[in-house]
């Protein structure tokens, strides 16, 4: 049955009065607008942003930000106790030695104008020249070797060469070079007497290396002047730098022995 008093639903002019003011009078009266509240305007209304970030990925983050603060935190504590170690080595009279020699790559602690008394620095350093001219001839020795052994010589000796280099340059450091800086450095007696010891060993080892013989060293492996007179036979080029190895271990050896009296004479001044 057709109502009269019913508006038609699809005529445009029709609207629904809705009094903001009212008690609730017309509250069972609908507008065809829609509420406010309900539409999303997207000016910055929070409840129209989506999070769109999984909670895995948080735990992931908050995890890293953890460990990164906790390596933070134990970083700090591991420079504060070095800190606290060299300021109590430094409180009890103990020097800190810090690698600064070469410049370049430093690998040893090295500084005679601070830490040697003025009366020795200059014994200091023609010993600091002596065990610099010992790693010149270890070295200049694998070069000569190398060249033999590319004229045609044999690669055992190389390798030998090799194994003399990287022995005796390490070793004439700590055995006899560093004892004689901690001697000259403190003023020790027994230092002095190790370095003695082990520095006429030294001489005699590169007197040793200046001849070559082969009843001590296998084959060519040294630069010595039986070798050099034997290389000669074989390739011309090698022979010269077996040569200059043989100069080189005889001014080593020269070197080291008026190194040895002139820290002896020193040593007897101060006994």
């Amino acid at each position: 049955m057709h109502r009269q008093n019913d508006p038609n639903p699809f005529d445009e002019d029709v609207i629904t009065d809705v009094n903001p003011f009212s008690n609730g009078a017309e509250a069972g009266k609908k507008s065809k607008f829609p509420s406010l509240s309900s539409v999303s305007l997207g000016f910055g209304n929070k409840r129209d942003a989506t999070d769109d970030v999984p909670l895995e990925s948080r735990d992931d983050s908050r995890k890293k930000a953890q460990e990164i603060a906790a390596w933070e935190a134990d970083l700090k504590r591991r420079e504060t106790d070095i800190k606290r170690r060299e300021d109590a080595l430094s409180t009890a009279g103990v020097p800190v030695e810090e690698k600064n020699w070469p410049p370049i790559f430093p690998i040893i602690h090295h500084d005679i104008a601070k830490e040697i008394p003025i009366h020795a620095q200059r014994l200091q350093y023609l010993a600091f020249a002596s065990w610099l001219g010992i790693l010149l001839c270890l070295l200049w020795n694998v070069l000569a070797v190398t060249v033999c052994w590319i004229k045609g010589c044999g690669v055992k000796i190389f390798f030998l060469a090799v194994i003399y280099a990287i022995l005796g340059c390490p070793l004439s450091y700590v055995l006899w070079y560093r004892p004689l800086y901690r001697a000259m450095r403190t003023d020790s007696a027994i230092k002095f007497g190790w370095f003695f010891f082990v520095y006429m060993i030294h001489i005699g080892f590169c007197i040793v290396a200046a001849i070559a013989p082969p009843i001590v060293f296998q084959g060519k492996s040294f630069t010595g002047i039986l070798a050099a007179i034997d290389t000669f036979s074989d390739s011309t080029v090698a022979g010269i730098f077996y040569l200059i190895g043989f100069g080189f271990f005889c001014l080593e050896t020269l070197l080291s022995l008026w190194v040895l009296q002139k820290i002896y004479m020193y040593f007897r001044g101060h006994k």
